[in-house]
């Protein structure tokens, strides 16, 4: 990648996003702007009205070792360190998934679930985008969140604290920190992408932490222990929803159905594919 070719004339904004334009392909291009204004601390407003301002060649070298880690692959999210999901702006780093548009679904579908009390577990909370979305739309319920990775685990608490709020944050693998306990509500987005799958190569996915995507068994494999589990940690009545690939619902209907849910369905995401299945134990277990 080449910078912006040395001549008489100043190094001006429209001028430096032209030229990294011409450079990139793909979701990269539209995220040029997004990557001077970073550079630059403004907004991408303030570069719609400043176009011929100088670029300083502090600033230009900020935007250039920007422009670089996108195009290497770098999500937009991990460059800014932000990201927004729900209502919320999240931290993310490159311990934790970009939390997906798609997800958000979830997050409705457990709303129109929950009543004003409750008990509730996220599972592999990541971020903590979930967890705390409910949260915030909620916040008379009582939400405990797992991750295996402390990493990841700081950072969706980190979340918790500087939104305010409350988040029971606990480490270990899926329900295993919920031990003698049930709640009345279990929501997850776990790995569920195949290990061979092409989309792992894709911009940004492949920055990813990679424990967080791909999952065993052609991408079921997390998936089936959870629903497997769940029925020990729910109260009778209790939910279970999870988040899947777009071709794998009629799979997971059937583990939800083998581990005893009943009312088991698949929802749409915005696109129109299964993004969701759920279910409930019966009213007696």
């Amino acid at each position: 990648m080449s910078a912006l070719p040395v001549t008489g004339a100043p190094v001006t904004v429209d001028r430096a996003l032209a030229a990294a334009r011409r450079r990139c392909t793909g979701p990269a291009a539209a995220d040029c702007a997004h990557l001077l204004a970073l550079a630059l601390g403004v907004s991408r407003a303030w570069l719609l009205g400043h176009g011929e301002a100088p670029l300083a060649a502090e600033a230009h070298g900020r935007f250039e070792a920007l422009l670089a880690r996108r195009l290497a692959g770098e999500p937009l999210a991990y460059l800014r360190g932000r990201h927004g999901f729900w209502s919320l702006d999240l931290e993310v780093t490159p311990d934790v998934l970009v939390p997906r548009p798609e997800t958000e679904r979830l997050v409705e579908l457990a709303l129109e679930r929950m009543g004003t009390h409750g008990r509730l577990a996220d599972l592999g909370t990541g971020s903590g985008a979930i967890a705390l979305a409910l949260a915030s739309e909620r916040p008379q319920w009582r939400i405990v969140a797992t991750d295996r990775s402390a990493a990841a685990l700081a950072v969706a608490a980190r979340n918790g604290s500087r939104l305010g709020l409350p988040v029971d944050w606990r480490i270990g693998a899926w329900l295993a920190p919920l031990a003698g306990e049930r709640v009345d509500l279990i929501v997850s987005n776990p790995p569920y992408i195949a290990a061979d799958d092409p989309c792992l190569d894709g911009d940004g996915v492949r920055r990813e932490p990679r424990g967080a995507l791909v999952a065993d068994t052609h991408g079921l494999a997390d998936l089936a222990a959870i629903a497997a589990a769940a029925p020990a940690h729910l109260t009778a009545g209790g939910w279970l929803l999870l988040e899947h690939g777009a071709d794998q619902a009629a799979a997971v209907r059937g583990l939800l159905a083998r581990a005893g849910f009943v009312d088991v369905a698949s929802h749409t995401d915005l696109a129109g594919r299964p993004r969701v299945t759920l279910g409930h134990l019966p009213c007696t277990n």
